[in-house]
C-alpha cells in the first residue's frame, strides 16, 4: 500500500518553471530628446515611437539650472518611489544632486524627516563628527550621491537608507549598476557616456536593468537623455546585440597566463610543458584561441610565457627528461622540450605565496634588497614606501604644490628616505614652480613616494577627512589606498617569509600591517579586533573604561547599552560574545603552547611510543622513575579523571576507563583502555 501511494505521488508531480517563483517585472525603455519622450520600439521604422511631452513649468532661471529637465522627470516618481540618476562623472553626481535639491519644493523636507535626521547623525558618528557639505544639504530632501569618493561606512549607511525608503533618489556613477543591488522604479541616464567614452550595449543594459523591483513593482522604466548630435549613435546602441564575452587571460600576461602557470607549477598540479599546454587547451581562452590569437598559436604563447618566467628567475627548467617523456619522445608530440619539467625557484615561491603581481615582483625584490643597505627606522616612512601598492602609484597624479609643502615639513631622517629612493627636494621644487627638468626621474617612484606621504600622514593623524583635505583627494580614494596598502603589506610579509635574506622585515611588517589595517591609535587596536567595533565605537568603549578584550569579555550588555551612545541591545550582546570568543581563542593558543613545552620529547629514553589514533588498544601511562603515581579520585559520570605524576596533575579524557584499583605502587604504571581519542595519552 505504501509503495502504491508513493508511486502515485511521484506521478502527480508537475515540473514548475522559474517564472512561477520569480515575479515578472515589465521594463519600458524611453529616450528623451528636448521636451519629447519616445518609447523604444523595435518594430518601429527608426526604433522608437513618440510617447508624450514633458509637462512641467520651468522659469527661464530654472531652465538654465536644469536644461535636461531632470527635476521634471524625478518628481514624477519621488518621494513615494525610488529613482536612480546615472551621471558620467563623480563630480557631475554631486552637482546634479545639489541642483535638484535647489529646485525641489520644501514639502520634500517633511517626508520621513526624523529618519533623515538620524541618518545625518549616523554619518557624523561614522566619520568622527565630519559630514560632507553636499550630503548635509541634500539628505533632508531625500537625495544623495553615490560614487567611489565615499568611504565604505558612508556607502553602507546611504545604501541602507535608500533600501528602506528614507532616501528616494541617488545620483550615481555606472559602478553602482555593476556592483550594488539597489533597484528603482525609474532609472534615468543623464547622458549616453561613461566619462568621455560612449556607452556600450552591455553597460546600457546593466544600468537600465536596475529599473523595476521584483516582488515590489509590477513595472519599471528607464529614460536615456540624449542630444540631437548623439541620436544616430543611440539608435544603433538600443538596437544592436550585446557585445561578445572574451577571455581576458591574453590581455595582461603577468596577471593572466603567467600567474596561472606559476600557480600550476607552485601547487604541483602540473610541471611539464605538454601538460600545461593540455591544461590551457581546456580553458575558456583555449576554446577561443582561434578568435583571440591571430599572429601566434596557443602552443607558442605557452612556450613564451614559460620562457619569460624562467628568464625572470621565477621558474627553473629541469635538464633531465621525465620518465613519461623518455617513453613518448618519439610519438606525435612536438619535441622533447614538451617533456622537460619545471620547478619553482625561491623567488617564484615567494611571489606565488605573496600573490605578488609578476609585473612588479623583480622591482619589489630590488626595493627590499636596496632597503637592507640603509633601512631608516627613525620613522615609519621607509617601511610605508616599501608597502605602497605599485599599481596605485601608476594611476596617481600628484599635486606638486602640496607635494613640495609636505616634503619641506619632513624631518632630516625622513628626507633621507626620499634621497635613498631617488627623489630630491630640488626636483619637487622645480615641478611645483613649473620649471623644465633635464634630469630624468622615474615617475612611478615619485608617485609612490607621494602616496607614501599620504599614508604616513594618515597613520599619524588617523583621520581620513583631515588627510583628504590636506592632500585634496577624495576620502573614498584615501580609504581605498589605505586598504590596498594593508593588503599589499601582508603580501610583502608573505614574500619575505619565503626568502631568508629578508628575515629582518618579518617582525617589522607584522606590526605595520596591523597599523595599516586598523589605522587607529595603538591602544584601540585590541578593541577593533572585536566584531562590529569600528574606530568611532572603539573610541567610545575606550573612553568609557573598556580598555582591552578582558574588560569587554566581562562586560554586562545592559551596562554597555546605558554607557555607550547609539548602541542597541543586539550590538551590545554581539560585542560581548565576540570579545569572549577572542579571549577564549587566545587562552587556548597559550594553553597549547604550555602543553607543547611540558610534553616530553617522543624519543625520550624509557618512554614507550603511543599507538595511533585509529588503534583501539590499551595505552600505557609511564610514570617517571621514583615518582608516586596515585589515582586522585573516582570521576563522576561524564567528567574527566586525573592522575598525579609526582607534583604534576594530568587530566585524562572522559573516554578513558580507569582500572578498579584506586591506588598504585610507587614507580609503576597503569593501563588505560582506549575508547575514542588519543588526546589524553599525548597530554600525559
Amino acid at each position: 500500500m505504501l509503495k502504491t501511494s508513493r508511486s502515485s505521488y511521484r506521478q502527480n508531480i508537475t515540473p514548475a518553471s522559474l517564472d512561477q517563483y520569480v515575479p515578472k517585472v515589465e521594463l519600458k525603455e524611453y529616450l528623451k530628446i528636448n521636451d519629447a519622450i519616445y518609447e523604444v520600439d523595435s518594430k518601429a521604422e527608426n526604433g522608437m515611437t513618440f510617447s508624450r511631452l514633458l509637462n512641467y513649468k520651468y522659469s527661464d532661471t530654472l531652465k538654465k539650472m536644469d536644461p535636461d529637465h531632470l527635476v521634471a522627470l524625478v518628481t514624477e516618481v519621488i518621494p513615494n518611489y525610488s529613482c536612480l540618476v546615472f551621471c558620467p562623472t563623480k563630480k557631475n553626481c554631486e552637482n546634479v544632486a545639489e541642483m535638484i535639491c535647489k529646485i525641489l519644493s520644501k514639502e520634500y523636507l517633511k517626508h520621513r524627516e526624523k529618519e533623515k535626521h538620524e541618518l545625518i547623525k549616523s554619518l557624523k558618528n561614522s566619520s568622527s563628527g565630519s559630514l560632507c557639505p553636499v550630503l548635509k544639504h541634500t539628505i533632508p530632501f531625500g537625495v544623495a550621491y553615490h560614487h567611489s569618493g565615499l568611504t565604505s561606512d558612508e556607502r553602507k549607511l546611504l545604501e541602507e537608507a535608500y533600501s528602506t525608503g528614507v532616501l528616494c533618489l541617488f545620483t550615481c556613477t555606472s559602478t553602482l549598476a555593476a556592483g550594488v543591488n539597489l533597484p528603482a522604479r525609474r532609472v534615468i541616464l543623464r547622458a549616453p557616456y561613461v566619462a568621455k567614452e560612449f556607452l556600450k550595449r552591455n553597460q546600457y543594459k546593466q544600468m537600465i536593468g536596475r529599473a523595476g523591483r521584483a516582488g515590489i513593482d509590477s513595472s519599471g522604466e528607464s529614460i536615456l537623455i540624449l542630444q540631437e548630435k548623439d541620436k544616430q549613435q543611440v539608435l544603433e546602441l538600443i538596437s544592436r546585440p550585446l557585445e561578445n564575452c572574451y577571455s581576458q587571460l591574453v590581455q595582461e600576461f603577468t596577471k593572466g597566463i603567467q600567474t596561472l602557470f606559476l600557480s600550476l607549477i607552485g601547487l604541483k598540479i602540473t610541471t611539464n610543458l605538454g601538460d600545461i599546454y593540455h591544461f590551457m587547451s581546456g580553458t575558456f581562452f583555449g576554446v577561443q584561441q582561434k578568435i583571440l590569437l591571430k599572429e601566434k598559436s596557443l602552443w607558442e604563447i605557452t612556450v613564451e610565457s614559460l620562457r619569460y618566467l624562467t628568464e625572470k628567475g621565477l621558474l627553473q627548467k629541469d635538464t633531465t627528461l621525465t620518465e613519461r617523456g623518455l617513453q613518448q619522445k618519439d610519438t606525435i608530440y612536438r619535441s622533447e622540450d614538451e617533456f622537460h619539467s619545471f620547478h619553482i625557484t625561491k623567488l617564484g615561491r615567494a611571489s606565488f605565496k605573496g600573490t605578488i603581481d609578476l609585473a612588479y615582483c623583480d622591482i619589489l625584490y630590488r626595493d627590499l634588497k636596496k632597503g637592507l643597505e640603509g633601512l631608516v627606522l627613525e620613522s615609519l616612512l621607509h617601511l610605508i614606501y616599501l608597502t605602497t601598492p605599485y599599481d596605485m602609484a601608476s594611476q596617481c597624479n600628484p599635486d606638486w604644490m602640496i607635494y613640495f609643502r609636505q616634503f619641506t615639513q619632513l624631518s632630516p631622517a625622513e628626507q633621507n628616505v626620499a634621497a635613498l629612493v631617488g627623489v630630491s627636494e630640488n626636483f619637487i621644487g622645480k615641478k611645483a614652480s613649473g620649471q623644465a627638468i633635464k634630469k630624468k626621474v622615474d615617475k612611478n617612484i615619485v608617485n609612490r613616494l607621494y602616496l607614501s606621504f599620504v599614508l604616513y600622514t594618515l597613520l599619524k593623524e588617523t583621520n581620513i577627512w583631515s588627510v583628504s583635505e590636506k592632500f585634496n583627494m577624495p576620502r573614498g580614494y584615501i580609504q581605498n589606498l589605505l586598504s590596498g596598502a594593508a593588503a599589499f603589506s601582508s603580501c610583502v610579509l608573505h614574500f619575505c617569509e619565503e626568502l631568508e635574506e629578508f628575515w629582518v622585515y618579518r617582525a617589522l611588517l607584522v606590526e605595520l600591517t596591523k597599523k595599516l589595517t586598523y589605522c587607529v591609535k595603538a591602544e584601540l587596536i585590541p578593541l577593533m579586533e572585536v566584531t562590529g567595533v569600528l574606530e568611532s565605537r572603539a573610541k567610545q568603549l575606550y573612553n568609557a573604561g573598556y580598555k582591552s578584550l578582558m574588560y569587554l569579555a566581562n562586560a554586562n550588555p545592559e551596562v554597555l547599552i546605558r554607557t555607550i551612545d547609539h548602541l542597541s541591545r543586539r550590538q551590545a550582546k554581539q560585542i560581548v560574545s565576540s570579545a569572549k570568543m577572542l579571549l577564549h581563542e587566545k587562552a587556548e593558543a597559550l594553553q597549547e603552547e604550555v602543553e607543547e613545552l611540558l610534553r616530553p620529547p617522543p624519543d625520550f629514553p624509557g618512554v614507550e611510543a603511543f599507538p595511533t589514533e585509529k588503534e583501539e588498544t590499551g595505552l600505557a601511562v609511564i610514570c617517571p622513575p621514583n615518582a608516586d603515581c596515585t589515582l586522585q579520585s573516582r570521576p563522576a559520570a561524564g567528567t574527566a579523571p586525573s592522575l598525579l605524576f609526582g607534583n604534576q596533575m594530568l587530566n585524562l579524557c572522559i573516554d578513558c576507563k580507569i582500572p578498579e584499583e584506586t591506588a598504585l605502587p610507587s614507580a609503576t604504571c597503569i593501563t588505560i583502555q582506549r575508547t575514542r581519542s588519543a588526546e589524553c595519552a599525548r597530554n600525559t
